[in-house]
């Protein structure tokens, strides 16, 4: 499964490929209502194809005509589009609820060069590294180099001419199991563009099971996918919220041994301590590995239906993923 961003940057390494040049267009920062996340990108030729989405759609079609026009023959310029100031690097159109969207434009050349840059960032989507892309905006020059799993998707320093992109496997989340909790997790992650997988092998439990569009569905028992190769990177989120310690228990004791970014599983604090000194006694889990498990999984939000618990796992796992260690951070 490959996500939209993924796709954007194969298709810009074939329009190379083809000699075409190519404008890769990517968010740097939302204020206010945009449907596109910091770091989400699109690319475009000259003669109007293109792939990816910025907004709605308004920005885009401005983007577009001003690119049919001539314009943007710069190696790399930030354009704002709803920002005050009518400046000549601002766009004609107002975004809806008074929105802001900045957006880095690069006007990429065929060269082996640029065409092994993006190269590398698809690769760096669809593998197990996280790469921080640099972009130096005086002369639009561009390099990569490997970062931590998580922090911010986009860093740009005040007055620095330089723009740094974080890129890396797309977010995951694997389901141990199925429950409410689990088919609400779901619909919210791939709402949050995540790849989503659930994993359950009980079949008196999955006959019916009337999952939301996208989701993967793995007959298997959680663990042996969890602990199987590839299936976790820094970018992964696996969560347990069955409420069954044979599903639950197994999942986190594989989990813990992954590189997963996000571990987590469902239950009170009683359950919870309970559960902490089974994975001591019968698991064999380490201190250290004990402490990766979000027990009580989720943000304390007072929730109670399963919509609401999901709300809280998946903000969560938002929080973690954002590098937002400490809630008020």
């Amino acid at each position: 499964m490959q996500n939209l961003d993924y796709r954007v940057v194969e298709q810009a390494i074939e329009w190379l490929i083809d000699g075409r040049t190519v404008w890769l267009c990517t968010v740097l920062s939302t204020f206010g209502s945009s449907p596109r996340e910091p770091g989400s990108l699109m690319v475009a030729t000259a003669d109007g194809d293109h792939l990816g989405s910025l907004s709605g759609g308004c920005v885009e079609e401005d983007f577009l005509a001003r690119l049919a026009d001539g314009e943007y023959q710069l190696p790399a310029v930030i354009v704002h589009y709803g920002a005050p100031g009518g400046g000549p690097e601002n766009a004609r159109i107002s975004l809806p609820c008074g929105g802001i969207l900045e957006v880095l434009v690069e006007r990429i050349l065929t060269t082996p060069e640029n065409l092994a840059h993006l190269e590398q960032v698809r690769d760096a989507l669809s593998g197990r590294k996280e790469l921080a892309r640099h972009v130096r905006l005086t002369d639009g020059v561009s390099w990569l180099e490997e970062v931590e799993p998580t922090g911010p998707r986009v860093v740009r320093e005040e007055g620095a001419e330089l723009v740094c992109i974080r890129v890396g496997p797309i977010a995951r989340l694997i389901l141990a199991g199925y429950s409410s909790v689990a088919e609400a997790c779901a619909s919210f992650a791939v709402s949050l563009g995540y790849q989503v997988v659930l994993c359950d092998p009980r079949e008196e439990v999955t006959k019916g099971l009337n999952l939301p569009k996208g989701v993967e569905f793995i007959p298997q028992l959680p663990s042996l996918y969890i602990a199987s190769e590839g299936a976790c990177t820094p970018s992964t989120a696996v969560v347990a919220v069955t409420h069954d310690p044979r599903i639950d228990d197994l999942a986190m004791m594989a989990a813990v041994k992954t590189a997963a970014g996000y571990i987590g599983v469902m239950g009170s604090l009683r359950t919870s301590r309970a559960r902490a000194e089974r994975l001591r006694r019968t698991g064999g889990l380490s201190e250290a590995e004990i402490e990766r498990i979000h027990m009580p999984i989720g943000l304390n939000l007072g929730s109670k239906t399963p919509a609401e618990i999901a709300l809280a796992i998946m903000a969560d796992i938002v929080r973690i993923r954002r590098g937002r260690i400490h809630i008020d951070s």
